[in-house]
């Protein structure tokens, strides 16, 4: 059985910290705790689950702040986690194997990260995360911001999902400034730095200097395909936001230039035709993308309404409005297995069975 040092940095987490490590302390053979400036009761939750608990001097980078948890790991593997996140029972379970099935000459382990969870408790987004790695691989993060763990070697693709249950909306500008501040002394961003300032910026409505980033990045040659994806689905949010809807379907449809089409991309432009009323052309995109399948291989972001329910409901409106309610139910049971308790599309499934009987 291989024993595991969990690494987490954190700032006034006292909402959510005990329910975090809770769902995972007795997994785990070591619990470090990187404080980076706490001023509510965070440090004293935790001493409730480890004595390790060490302050950090915030230096406005997170990769630093995450390495030097690492180093304090004594442990065979270091996991991480943040404190909003959380492991189920049936995830405790898998890790629990995993700790004693894993092979030692595997250097990293991916688990899903399960984000953004809809009213239905259904996570919109999965992301894959090398979440577990072996220590004396001396692993390090890079990046100011949207630091990520830079591993190599045999890695293992696990069916473990970490549950990202965020308590707080986080409108603060903190990300925004940690990169304006680097541009202001001059350092020089990577392409990944191109790609999440521009996020940054987009997400501050600050349309037209996002766009700037975006196109910048997009122009690189080096940099992630999936960030190149991600980019034109950006952009082409600045464009509608702008009202440039010509742009905006161009730049949807320069996302088939990185890879094989992507299903939320397809929906996109079928919303886009769909509110101009040009419906065969909404009806192709969203068939299209109901056709797609998910390479699970994949370490985009997988975004779960549009490659399981969303076409068909989607389908199932255009054929509505079409007047052909076979099609239009047809479409919507599929999209109801996907969503069994979303009441509108059970609304729908009693409207459209009310129609067919009047034909």
């Amino acid at each position: 059985m291989i024993t595991i040092s969990l690494c987490m940095i954190v700032k006034n987490e006292e909402n959510s910290i005990a329910r975090c490590l809770t769902s995972i302390h007795d997994l785990m053979d070591e619990i470090i705790i990187v404080d980076t400036g706490s001023v509510d009761q965070t440090k004293e939750i935790a001493s409730q689950f480890t004595d390790k608990i060490y302050d950090y001097k915030w230096v406005d980078n997170f990769s630093a702040a995450r390495n030097y948890s690492f180093e304090l790991a004594t442990k065979q593997y270091t996991m991480w986690l943040d404190a909003d996140d959380v492991v189920d029972e049936q995830n405790r379970k898998l890790l629990k194997q995993l700790k004693t099935s894993l092979n030692p000459s595997i250097n990293s382990v991916l688990m899903n990260y399960l984000v953004n969870r809809d009213k239905f408790d259904y996570p919109s987004f999965i992301i894959k995360r090398n979440r577990l790695v072996k220590s004396r691989c001396k692993f390090k993060w890079s990046g100011a911001v949207h630091e990520y763990l830079e591993v190599n070697g045999p890695v293992l693709h696990s069916n473990i999902n970490i549950h990202h249950l965020k308590n707080r909306t986080d409108n603060t500008k903190r990300n925004l400034l940690i990169y304006e501040k680097q541009l202001e002394k001059g350092e020089a961003f990577s392409p990944r730095d191109l790609f999440y300032y521009a996020n940054e910026l987009c997400r501050h409505k600050n349309f037209h200097k996002a766009i700037f980033y975006y196109t910048l990045f997009l122009n690189n040659k080096e940099g992630w395909k999936e960030d190149k994806i991600i980019s034109c689905g950006k952009l082409a949010d600045c464009y509608h936001h702008l009202g440039e809807e010509k742009k905006e379907i161009a730049t949807l449809y320069k996302s088939f230039d990185y890879d094989n089409p992507r299903a939320d991309l397809c929906c996109r432009l079928g919303n886009l035709y769909m509110e101009k009323n040009q419906m065969n052309k909404a009806i192709y995109w969203y068939e299209y993308a109901s056709k797609l399948s998910w390479d699970k291989s994949c370490m985009g972001f997988y975004h779960v309404p549009s490659w399981t329910w969303l076409p068909h409901l989607k389908l199932s409106v255009c054929y509505y409005k079409m007047g052909d309610f076979t099609k239009a139910y047809k479409h919507n049971e599929i999209a109801l297995k996907y969503s069994p308790h979303d009441p509108g599309i059970i609304n729908n499934q009693n409207l459209l069975k009310m129609k067919i009987k009047k034909l």
